[in-house]
């Protein structure tokens, strides 16, 4: 298969236009062509040659991903599109509406998936049931982003969010999740701020050090989901390798690295870790450190029988929490009648 073009960054992208004996600036041009005016196919290009075009046709993909089924949850705020990949391995990716309210703007929040399948084995996560396929490359990852681009330019709208939260383990696909988000970061092409980024991982620690590290602006995410060893190691099998305490001390690495905040992800089952003891086992552990905890009442998947939270027990673990100084959000559930939720995004068959 030719070389997908969103792959390239943008040095090597010029590189290989003026391998072809183009000047410079027709590097730019192919550059800004497909990540400012978001062009699908060479022959959109029309301020290049011809021949330009036909070249980049005949020696570069510019198809990533082909949308297979796309659907919408009752309310119509959220749409999750099921993509076949080049070699017929199939991903989701979700894009979420949030109308605008008192004091905070409308927005439209992209979910976007890493890999085909996860192999960290989530018990309580479809993904992690599914298993491990392969990692996406930079390119993929950047393609979903640019597919909703274009179908919210052309209703008028803006993506204003970017979570990978989807399909996969971002630090498990380390170098190509965060040569995606450099590329789409390019402030001479997609210019999407760094800011509006946010990575979730499992807790792998070698990698939060690295990410904490090169300092970056984009927001940090941690599925934590329990307070101790015994209960997490038996949802999360990563804690085996990777215990909460390790983790927690990897978290002020962190923070103390780049002064930003860490949002601990927490998905409420009932009668396992929505409980005040584990509210307040919690809040004694990330005593002192700049974080959140972002908690949403877990969602169904076929390969784990236990159920969410509550909204009484939601409000109650999450008031625990705030009487002890950690703040805490409980997050409305989306897409679930669409399978489209945290932790529901799978493919039950790798190809067609």
């Amino acid at each position: 298969m030719n070389p997908l073009i969103y792959d390239f960054d943008f040095p090597e992208l010029a590189a290989r236009v003026k391998s072809w004996g183009e000047p410079g600036y027709r590097g730019v041009q192919v550059w800004e062509g497909l990540y400012r005016n978001l062009w699908l196919a060479p022959e959109e290009f029309s301020n290049l040659p011809k021949a330009l075009r036909g070249k980049m046709g005949g020696l570069l993909a510019f198809e990533a991903l082909r949308p297979v089924a796309r659907h919408e949850s009752r309310d119509g705020e959220t749409q999750k599109t099921l993509f076949e990949l080049r070699d017929g391995l199939r991903i989701e990716t979700v894009l979420m509406r949030y109308p605008a309210r008192e004091g905070r703007q409308a927005r439209r929040t992209l979910c976007i998936s890493t890999q085909v399948g996860c192999a960290m084995g989530c018990t309580f996560c479809a993904t992690g049931q599914m298993g491990f396929k392969r990692h996406l490359s930079s390119g993929e990852i950047v393609a979903q982003v640019l597919y909703y681009a274009r179908q919210l330019a052309d209703e008028g709208e803006k993506l204003t969010n970017v979570v990978v939260m989807g399909m996969g383990e971002p630090f498990h696909n380390y170098e190509a999740t965060m040569a995606a988000i450099d590329r789409l970061n390019n402030p001479q092409g997609f210019a999407f701020g760094a800011r509006r980024f946010t990575v979730s991982t499992v807790g792998l620690i070698p990698l939060i050090r690295r990410f904490a590290d090169e300092k970056r602006q984009v927001n940090l995410a941690v599925s934590l989901h329990a307070a101790q060893d015994e209960l997490r190691a038996s949802m999360l099998p990563i804690n085996e390798k990777y215990p909460i305490a390790e983790l927690l001390e990897a978290c002020r690495y962190y923070v103390g690295k780049t002064h930003r905040r860490i949002t601990f992800e927490w998905a409420l089952i009932e009668g396992v870790n929505d409980t005040p003891e584990q509210a307040h086992i919690l809040a004694r552990k990330v005593k002192g450190l700049l974080c959140h905890v972002n908690a949403i009442p877990l969602n169904p998947t076929q390969g784990f029988a236990e159920r969410g939270a509550s909204r009484q027990r939601a409000k109650v673990f999450k008031e625990t929490l705030e009487q002890a100084g950690v703040p805490c959000t409980i997050r409305m559930r989306r897409g679930v009648d669409i399978q489209a939720g945290c932790g529901q995004l799978a493919v039950r068959a790798g190809k067609k």
